[in-house]
């Protein structure tokens, strides 16, 4: 990669996230969608993604949980469902016929999740999820992020709302947290993949740090992000059509 095109990819996924971590995620499906414009390979995107993922949903747990918008009780079972399974999508080598195609899939229904034309509705009581529940929805979303190199953050708040089952500051805190252990289990299933990370990627961790330090900060403050987040919902529907049509 040149020069100009380091920067502007680094400013761009400084710029996702600070939007996504504004909700409580860490960005990876903005990390793949910028990646997928640039055209990089399908070995080198997946490791990326993870490794920036993990440096921001540190940041935004740590963030979330100091501002008390966190659920250590609620994200454990959660947690403890997906990482087997994350480790073992992380192990798991896709062809980039295949890859490119899955991650397409992932960012469309990213993009519908931001572009949803109102907010999930909330239930009048909050109720703690069954066991099996909690390990269920993990488990599953846990293999998707380490297939794909996305933390699931995307997948599981609107799971914890939909279904009553958090407050929506408390599901951003519990996401982080959820983000984090994935993409450790990810990355660790799959460690020869670090191999492949970009020469660039430096660059792309200081971008990343200095948006994700905006955007919890904006989160945490409740400032209004519907707008920005339904913007970045266009961009991720671009991309993953690109990847789907390539």
């Amino acid at each position: 990669m040149d020069t100009q095109t380091i920067v502007i990819m680094a400013l761009l996924m400084g710029v996702g996230a600070m939007l996504y971590t504004a909700v409580g995620h860490a960005g990876a499906s903005a990390y793949l969608a910028i990646m997928a414009f640039f055209s990089v390979a399908p070995e080198t995107m997946r490791p990326t993604a993870l490794v920036l993922n993990i440096l921001v949903a540190t940041f935004t747990t740590w963030r979330f949980a100091r501002a008390g918008q966190f659920d250590l009780r609620l994200a454990l079972p959660f947690v403890l469902g997906a990482l087997p399974f994350a480790f073992l999508g992380g192990r798991i080598h896709l062809p980039a016929d295949t890859y490119r195609p899955l991650v397409g899939a992932i960012l469309l229904v990213a993009a519908a999740r931001l572009l949803w034309p109102r907010p999930i509705a909330q239930q009048a009581t909050i109720a703690a999820p069954p066991l099996w529940a909690s390990l269920g929805s993990g488990a599953i979303v846990g293999a998707l992020s380490g297939l794909t190199g996305t933390g699931g953050g995307i997948f599981l708040s609107p799971i914890l709302l939909f279904f009553g089952w958090s407050t929506p500051r408390r599901a951003s805190g519990v996401a982080a947290l959820f983000i984090l252990v994935n993409s450790i289990a990810g990355l660790a299933g799959n460690l020869s993949s670090v191999g492949k990370l970009p020469d660039a990627l430096p660059y792309f961790l200081a971008a990343v740090a200095i948006g994700a330090a905006i955007g919890t900060s904006l989160g945490i403050a409740r400032l209004p992000n519907a707008r920005l987040l339904q913007a970045l919902g266009v961009v991720l529907l671009i991309a993953g059509g690109k990847l789907l049509l390539t």
